[in-house]
């Protein structure tokens, strides 16, 4: 028998989850892949290698590295946020991070450099030709948080270990269509799947008409 779901209240969590995880992940891994991308040192190669490879980061492992930290008897257990839409943003947060980065590696590498030795030649701050650069790069940039957001928005591994599955709390579209399937409700859990797709499409399209007008 199908469980009857707030399909609106679930597809929002789905949303906030994804969206926040996305927002935190860029606002780390952009940055970081800047001045990754940007300066150069030693051991830069390595590091280059250890993000790319982080692509592949197994969500199973950003969950169980949440839930250690955060169970009961982990180090950060007396914040009692386990099985909360807090640390399905944490877990899937991780998995942002390793993408934004090397996207943001890649994106700032490619600027043209005659831009960059222009922006040091009138005089530019450190922080003033990163901003420059980035600023060229924007559409990498606006790739890079929607290749985070799709790795969010069809996460169900992570969310499903930290979150719980709660009904009503923790339940998202993913983890809403992985019971309906075990339950052999395969025509709900295909309808959930036509919301998550049209919720994705959606987020997608308002974020390549955005990456578009800079390209303008």
């Amino acid at each position: 028998m199908a469980i009857e779901y707030d399909v609106v209240g679930v597809t929002l969590l789905s949303l906030y989850v994804s969206g926040c995880a996305t927002l935190l992940g860029s606002a780390i891994g952009i940055p970081l892949g800047a001045l990754i991308g940007l300066r150069e040192f030693g051991g830069k190669g390595l590091i280059k290698t250890i993000t790319y490879t982080m692509y592949g980061f197994p969500p199973v492992i950003s969950g169980l590295v949440v839930y250690f930290l955060f169970s009961r008897a982990g180090p950060l257990g007396s914040f009692g946020i386990l099985f909360t839409p807090t640390a399905m943003i944490i877990a899937e947060t991780l998995l942002v991070i390793p993408l934004t980065t090397g996207i943001t590696i890649t994106s700032v590498s490619e600027v043209d450099k005659s831009i960059k030795d222009t922006v040091r030649a009138l005089g530019a701050t450190p922080r003033q030709s990163v901003l420059t650069v980035m600023r060229e790069a924007w559409v990498g940039l606006v790739m890079a948080a929607m290749i985070g957001f799709g790795r969010c928005i069809a996460e169900v591994g992570a969310a499903y270990m930290v979150g719980g599955n709660i009904k009503g709390e923790t339940v998202v579209l993913t983890t809403a269509i992985m019971t309906e399937t075990r339950q052999g409700e395969f025509g709900y859990a295909i309808g959930l799947g036509v919301v998550l797709i049209l919720v994705a499409m959606a987020v997608f399209l308002f974020l390549r008409l955005l990456q578009e007008k800079e390209m303008l």
